[in-house]
């Protein structure tokens, strides 16, 4: 008689999940970097059984998505969010969509400036954010955090690493493991340069970052809630 095949067993709460933040250096003849500013503030940070390393990666083409490989590699993270700075918007946007393109409309950190060069040969199109993005703007709105979801990371190093992260979870799969990204505004301190742009605290944008954090772990499915644009 045939044993029947035993179920695998599900992961027990009390096991520790790590969650993986990273922040960009500064580009562009910046001194600092939200991104980074931001993601450093929650490193050790501890929410129910998960807690928040924060890792600084390069804005240079591939050794972004090579940092953000060892980080993953070394942590094993259960969540993924890759942050960068997005000057001139005013809101806190979690990414829809990553595609497979680099078109750099100033060089990064190294000088590199590829033109619709693929972040990945021979990988898809485009890869969709695992995180709940709609839910997490949801949540962000009610704490009273101007927020939307944007359906595009740009074509510089921000949306590199966020093909990178989602191609590297769909050809390396970790049980569970999601990801996404999000961009922020410019700190005040930044925006002060630049008449009429705007700007977000850095203590607002912690605070955002730990309700993202946290309803990305609470929320496996995202809602069905308008989250679209006309252009």
């Amino acid at each position: 008689m045939t044993k029947p095949t035993p179920k695998p067993k599900s992961p027990s709460p009390r096991v520790p999940l790590r969650v993986l933040l990273t922040g960009f250096d500064p580009f562009e003849g910046e001194v600092l970097n939200p991104s980074w500013e931001a993601v450093r503030s929650l490193d050790g940070w501890e929410v129910g059984r998960a807690t928040v390393h924060a890792r600084q990666v390069p804005c240079v083409l591939g050794e972004a998505i090579d940092a953000l490989a060892h980080a993953m590699d070394e942590l094993q993270p259960q969540l993924v969010l890759c942050i960068g700075q997005a000057g001139g918007r005013a809101e806190f946007t979690p990414e829809r969509i990553a595609i497979n393109v680099d078109d750099f409309r100033v060089p990064d950190n190294a000088g590199h400036q590829p033109i619709d060069v693929p972040v990945v040969r021979g990988g898809p199109d485009a890869y969709f954010s695992t995180l709940p993005v709609k839910a997490i703007v949801r949540e962000l709105r009610a704490a009273g955090v101007p927020a939307s979801v944007s359906n595009s990371a740009g074509t510089f190093v921000c949306n590199h690493i966020f093909y990178g992260l989602m191609h590297r979870i769909a050809t390396h799969p970790l049980p569970g493991v999601r990801g996404g990204f999000i961009h922020i505004p410019y700190l005040p301190e930044q925006a002060a340069r630049f008449a009429g742009a705007p700007s977000m605290s850095l203590e607002t944008l912690v605070k955002a970052l730990r309700i993202s954090v946290s309803t990305a772990l609470a929320v496996t499915h995202d809602i069905a809630e308008t989250g679209g644009q006309l252009h």
